[in-house]
């Protein structure tokens, strides 16, 4: 990792206050070091912070992930019920997930439309609204 994707990593996590350890640097620089918006999983980024050498357990990627959610650093959208990514993109924005890959990407929000969002139950209220369109390749 670079020294200038190091800082950034560690910039970001002073954002949101959290204390910059080795291991949370590492995975900040991984994930926001170059400036890049990224989409992970717990797996694909535990797989790119041992590439670098690093000592990281996939448990520690888990907790690290919710807890950077927790204090708004990322946002977690999940597919299937069972799959969770990572976004560090965390103003609301549709998705694209690409069935044949698993793969996460931005959909382009100015295209997207909702009319009206039913009302929400009694004692009750929206949250947030989730937008995932899943795709396949023609043929």
């Amino acid at each position: 990792m670079t020294p200038e994707a190091i800082d950034r990593g560690t910039n970001w996590l002073g954002q949101a206050g959290l204390r910059p350890t080795r291991q949370r640097v590492a995975l900040a620089a991984l994930l926001v070091g170059d400036g890049d918006d990224r989409h992970v999983t717990a797996e694909s980024l535990f797989a790119a912070v041992k590439e670098t050498g690093e000592k990281v357990s996939l448990a520690t990627v888990y907790n690290t992930l919710k807890a950077f959610c927790d204090v708004g650093l990322m946002q977690e959208v999940t597919v299937d019920g069972s799959k969770s990514y990572f976004d560090t993109k965390t103003h609301d924005h549709p998705h694209f997930f690409w069935e044949e890959d698993g793969r996460l990407t931005d959909a382009p929000p100015h295209e997207l439309k909702i009319a009206q969002l039913p009302d929400a139950p009694e004692g009750a209220e929206i949250a947030s609204v989730d937008v995932v369109i899943r795709l396949r390749r023609k043929g």
